[in-house]
């Protein structure tokens, strides 16, 4: 089977994305590790499927695989690249889309300049809706990982952030930690770990090791998380300009029940077409 595809990237989290709507695409677990294998496939964090409407009045259904082939629930820096695939493919001329994913409806407006605005929806606190293993909501949990224990933010942003605070993002231990934290049996559906260090109430710098992909360039609802986290710990101003190694975001959250806004880049890099039988064998 052959398939036409679209690498594309937001702040070099990067992404192989295919159009469900005009082709039929079957992926499973295996197709999806070789095509994000950097040397055997095509090479990214994240596959991408854009989709018919499921949902009434909504435009497209919107699905995320990690590298390691599992599917998860949404994808920030993803949501901009699925606006900006639509509009270039031609699938749509509206300035504004609603697009349903595992997690509920989002809408994704097209900016100047090649950016995008995401409407992220409302941050999820309840600790048994994240999930993570808590008696009550709280804004910082100890959590105790390898003998140490730590103090992070619980949030979801449609998928499950776990945030900590450190004094400087480039010594963290992001490798070691993250993993622990990811596989940590209070998460029971893993989790995304977000490294946040505070420069002033409206800027950061954050690392993310997102869950079944390792650490990335850049992630999107990990931003959101650590903004909302910091929000709630009054430790940051409403609108809030993350930089990630990738490069910078724009949150914008109000405290509940507000929903938290996203703007940043979306840049389609290539088109190809790969034999998906070739690719396994």
């Amino acid at each position: 089977m052959r398939l036409k595809f679209t690498k594309m990237h937001g702040l070099g989290n990067d992404f192989v994305v295919f159009d469900a709507v005009r082709q039929q695409v079957e992926l499973d677990a295996v197709t999806i590790r070789r095509l994000a294998d950097r040397r055997f496939g095509i090479g990214c964090d994240q596959i991408l499927l854009v989709e018919p409407p499921r949902v009434p009045d909504t435009d497209f259904h919107y699905r995320i695989f990690n590298a390691d082939g599992s599917e998860v629930e949404q994808c920030g820096n993803g949501a901009r690249c699925f606006a900006q695939f639509v509009r270039e493919q031609g699938l749509s001329t509206q300035e504004e889309i609603r697009v349903s994913t595992a997690s509920g409806v989002i809408r994704l407006a097209l900016q100047p300049e090649g950016l995008v605005r995401v409407n992220m929806g409302a941050p999820v606190l309840e600790p048994a809706l994240i999930p993570f293993l808590a008696a009550k909501t709280q804004w910082s949990y100890p959590l105790e990982v390898d003998g140490e224990t730590f103090h992070i933010g619980a949030v979801s942003m449609g998928n499950p952030h776990a945030v900590l605070l450190v004094d400087d993002v480039d010594t963290a231990p992001v490798a070691r930690l993250g993993s622990l934290i990811e596989t940590h049996p209070r998460f029971p559906q893993r989790v995304n770990v977000g490294f946040m260090q505070i420069i002033n109430t409206q800027r950061v710098r954050l690392r993310v090791y997102e869950r079944g992909a390792g650490e990335t360039l850049a992630c999107g609802t990990g931003a959101c998380a650590a903004v909302v986290s910091g929000w709630l710990r009054k430790l940051l101003a409403p609108r809030v300009q993350v930089r990630l190694p990738g490069g910078e975001l724009l949150i914008e959250w109000c405290g509940p029940p507000q929903t938290v806004w996203m703007t940043g880049p979306a840049v389609s890099v290539f088109q190809g077409e790969i034999d998906l039988l070739r690719l396994v064998l």
